[in-house]
């Protein structure tokens, strides 16, 4: 077996005794070394440029430790360094083991290392490659969660079976607070649950949710710009916070949450694992039971718990939350028709957009409550989703100017028409009144009186009133008569005077005459 070295530190103090003449007995005993090896290392220090005051450590190292069998030995481990850069990559391979990596290497080295040193070296290795940064965390800036892989289970009474229970777990990292629930599944629905009540729990919300690859919440990882699910978008927008999410195949980048999933196994699985529970209600009443004394727990070497550092320190700066929490909203692709509709073919009832939208495709999110309808991640329209029985919902902004005159005519009523007719004037509410009496039709009457009334937004309402006093001296009363007296100019003369009755005489025929 080869010989270990001398330190260094031991080399140098070899060296200045010789300096000083001491003796060769008593350097060995002073180092702690056989004579032999004190003999052995001045015959490689004799060298004149080992002979100065400060020798340089690489100079002396080159002299003591440079022989046959240490060049040999960094010749094989320089070959090794090369096959274990190869060997790193290997490793996550299906059916690659050390001893095959081992087997290979002796091939291509015969005179390798032996499988105990290889292994040893490859150990060395990839720790090197395995480091870790310590990392910082602000106070209510992130929330990191997880599904535990291992899951809570309750007995059903009916047929006797296990059935097991997903544990969603949450962990605030700069005060380490921590929140599970146990949920039937990783699906939608119980994903908004889970996120709804850690929200709660914690009373507030953080700028940012960060979780793993999960599904429900990505639908497609990507290191740099991940894409999210429609819900996650949906939670962000109610919460007024952001989802973000790790890199593929890096649970590190949520170490603490990680972390936190060994802590509920100690604290929550331990203390539960005897009880036997035959409900989700009542599994995740002792979950909480055992989270509320975790939280409660004080922390190694201090008399401070996660709740003091979260009701100090972290629970202000949470945003607020809404009012109402989050309920899931259908989303649908849907293009406005020709009439500035869209269709939910759920229930068959039509909502508007503003008409300049037609043609175009729009995300339309719907719940039991409202309707939002979305064009390039901007909102254009919002209805409330009520159980009436009208097909179609439409608000006066989104018709085109046309028909919002059409909508506002069908909306009067004769009160209103003579209500109005009687602010511009005495005459004008005579003419209205006369004018809705025109027709059997009475939808026609009140377009004609309504489109009689907005001729003073043209002429004023002095020149109306002026025409239907001159059209009240007539026989009839129309709109096309005072829109004419006006267009003429005739409202502002006087009428002609009446013509003289006609005198009596023998020719005219009395009533006695028809008898």
């Amino acid at each position: 077996m080869t010989q270990t070295p001398i330190a260094m530190e031991q080399l140098r103090q070899l060296l200045q005794l010789h300096n000083d003449g001491v003796g060769i007995r008593e350097m060995a005993r002073r180092i702690g070394i056989s004579r032999n090896s004190v003999r052995k290392y001045l015959c490689l220090l004799s060298d004149d440029s080992t002979q100065q005051q400060h020798p340089d450590n690489k100079a002396l190292a080159e002299k003591a430790y440079t022989n046959d069998n240490t060049v040999h030995d960094m010749h094989r481990l320089e070959q090794l360094v090369v096959h274990l850069k190869y060997a790193q990559g290997e490793l996550g391979k299906v059916g690659v083991t050390r001893q095959l990596l081992w087997r290979e290497y002796l091939q291509q080295h015969p005179d390798g290392y032996a499988y105990s040193h290889y292994c040893h070296h490859l150990n060395q290795y990839l720790k090197k490659l395995d480091v870790t940064m310590h990392m910082e965390y602000s106070i209510a800036d992130m929330i990191m969660i997880d599904f535990a892989g291992k899951k809570l289970h309750y007995i059903d009474l009916a047929t006797g079976e296990l059935i097991e229970w997903e544990v969603f777990i949450a962990i605030l990292p700069f005060s380490g607070l921590i929140f599970c629930e146990a949920v039937h599944s990783q699906q939608t629905a119980d994903f908004v649950h889970c996120i709804n009540a850690m929200l709660l729990f914690y009373g507030g919300a953080p700028n940012t949710i960060l979780c793993d690859n999960l599904r429900t919440a990505v639908k497609q990882p990507n290191r740099y710009e991940p894409l999210f699910t429609d819900i996650c978008t949906q939670l962000s927008e109610h919460y007024a916070t952001t989802f973000s999410a790790t890199r593929p195949y890096s649970p590190r980048d949520k170490a603490m949450v990680e972390k936190a999933v060994n802590i509920i196994y100690n604290n929550v699985y331990g203390p539960l694992r005897k009880r036997e529970f035959t409900n989700l209600k009542a599994l995740n009443a002792a979950v909480h039971e055992q989270l509320l004394l975790l939280n409660n727990k004080p922390y190694k070497s201090t008399p401070y718990s996660r709740w003091h550092y979260f009701e100090q320190q972290e629970q202000s700066s949470l945003k607020p939350l809404p009012p109402q929490p989050f309920s899931a909203k259908k989303v649908v692709q849907l293009t406005v028709q020709r009439n500035y509709h869209v269709q939910l073919s759920e229930d068959h009832r039509y909502y508007s957009v503003p008409y300049v939208h037609v043609g175009k495709k729009v995300k339309v999110l719907y719940d039991q409550r409202t309707v939002e309808v979305y064009l390039d991640h901007q909102r254009i329209a919002l209805h409330r989703r009520d159980g009436h029985n009208k097909a179609y919902t439409t608000l006066a902004e989104h018709m085109p100017p046309h028909h919002q005159r059409m909508q506002l005519i069908k909306g009067w009523n004769r009160e209103d028409l003579l209500q109005q007719a009687a602010r511009i004037g005495t005459s004008t509410h005579q003419a209205a009144g006369l004018m809705l009496e025109n027709s059997i039709y009475i939808e026609q009457n009140y377009k004609a009186c309504f489109g009689m009334l907005m001729l003073q937004k043209k002429y004023g309402s002095d020149r109306l009133e002026a025409a239907c006093n001159r059209a009240l001296t007539g026989t009839r009363v129309n709109y096309t008569l005072i829109k004419n007296i006006l267009e003429r100019g005739m409202d502002k003369s006087a009428p002609a005077s009446e013509a003289s009755s006609i005198p009596l005489h023998d020719n005219i025929r009395g009533k006695d005459h028809y008898q």
